[in-house]
């Protein structure tokens, strides 16, 4: 008996060469990757280091809300106080990398933590993938009004006239407003006993209430105070004067040149993120901080825009860590 057989046509043998061939390809690609092209399909944690309700947290409320419209996904805030951020540091460093966990950092995450703990949970550099810087935060000298000194260089003066006289208050040892403090006695050669407070309304109301004659303290906690006559300015600690503040003038402009201490904002995800997804991220986060409307917000919370991408996290950790921990050498600055 002969056995019959059917011809395919050539056209179908050429679309079914294709579908092999494309099914080959797409079996080659891992799952991860194809994941990877994907995210984000499911909604994002924003981790805040600090309480509800401070400068930082509604910074990080705008960005998720920014982030989430971008990335087409819920971006859904989570404060994880504690520890002057190493809580949400550590948190954010032991968690998966695939862009599911994010961490607004401070600069006493990267720079000021790693100089004055010995055991710290995490890497500055090694333990995440920096996305980008998103904004500054000043400092500010101020004063009891009583106090008989209106600039910085009348309170070198009477510092150095009367050395055990003046004392500061600051939110809390190993803080950015310590470390400012530091600096600012060594630029300026003269001894302040340093008075460390629990948070910068304890500090402020300190120093109001004239229990310490000078504090440093950020200007999104002076300025409605100062605003109100209860406190008054000496000096910023940025490198620009304030637009806040345009009569106050710099540290630098008080005589002492090249003197800057702030605190900044970065976006990080854990070490490890895959290529793809942090393309994505830092895509949204530059579209994000530097739109406009975010802009004009930052400033409205008394902070500085100051977008910058992955690498410029990395090259502002890099130079200023060492100078960090030569201030905590110095000042003996540790925290066990």
């Amino acid at each position: 008996m002969t056995k019959m057989t059917t011809a395919v046509p050539r056209p179908r043998l050429r679309a079914l060469a294709v579908l092999c061939t494309l099914g080959a390809l797409c079996a080659a690609v891992p799952l991860g990757a194809r994941a990877d092209a994907a995210y984000p399909t499911r909604p994002i944690k924003l981790l805040i280091p600090f309480a509800a309700g401070g400068a930082t947290d509604v910074l990080g409320r705008l960005l998720a809300v920014g982030l989430g419209e971008k990335l087409g996904q819920t971006v859904v805030v989570e404060n994880k106080p504690g520890a002057s951020t190493v809580v949400g540091a550590t948190v954010l460093a032991k968690s998966p990398p695939d862009g599911y966990t994010l961490l607004l950092a401070a600069s006493t995450t990267l720079t000021l933590n790693p100089a004055i703990r010995q055991n710290l949970a995490y890497d500055p550099v090694k333990s995440f993938t920096p996305l980008g810087l998103v904004a500054d935060m000043a400092l500010v000298l101020v004063a009891n009004p009583a106090v008989p000194v209106n600039s910085l260089k009348d309170l070198v003066a009477q510092a150095r006239a009367e050395p055990d006289k003046f004392s500061y208050g600051s939110f809390g040892t190993g803080s950015s407003v310590h470390f400012g403090g530091e600096m600012l006695k060594s630029a300026a050669g003269i001894r302040m006993v340093h008075v460390p407070f629990n948070g910068s309304a304890p500090s402020l109301t300190a120093l109001a209430g004239g229990q310490v004659p000078v504090a440093v303290d950020t200007i999104v906690a002076t300025q409605p105070l100062i605003q109100s006559g209860k406190i008054k300015p000496l000096a910023v600690l940025s490198s620009q004067r304030l637009p806040s503040l345009p009569q106050v003038p710099t540290v630098a402009e008080s005589g002492y040149p090249g003197f800057e201490m702030g605190t900044w904002f970065a976006l990080l995800a854990p070490a490890g993120l895959p290529q793809p997804v942090q393309q994505k991220l830092e895509k949204a986060l530059a579209d994000v901080a530097t739109a406009p409307q975010t802009r004009q917000r930052m400033v409205e919370l008394g902070l500085s825009p100051a977008y910058g991408d992955g690498a410029a996290v990395r090259q502002r950790v890099e130079r200023e860590l060492p100078q960090m921990r030569a201030v905590a050498a110095r000042a003996a600055i540790r925290v066990d």
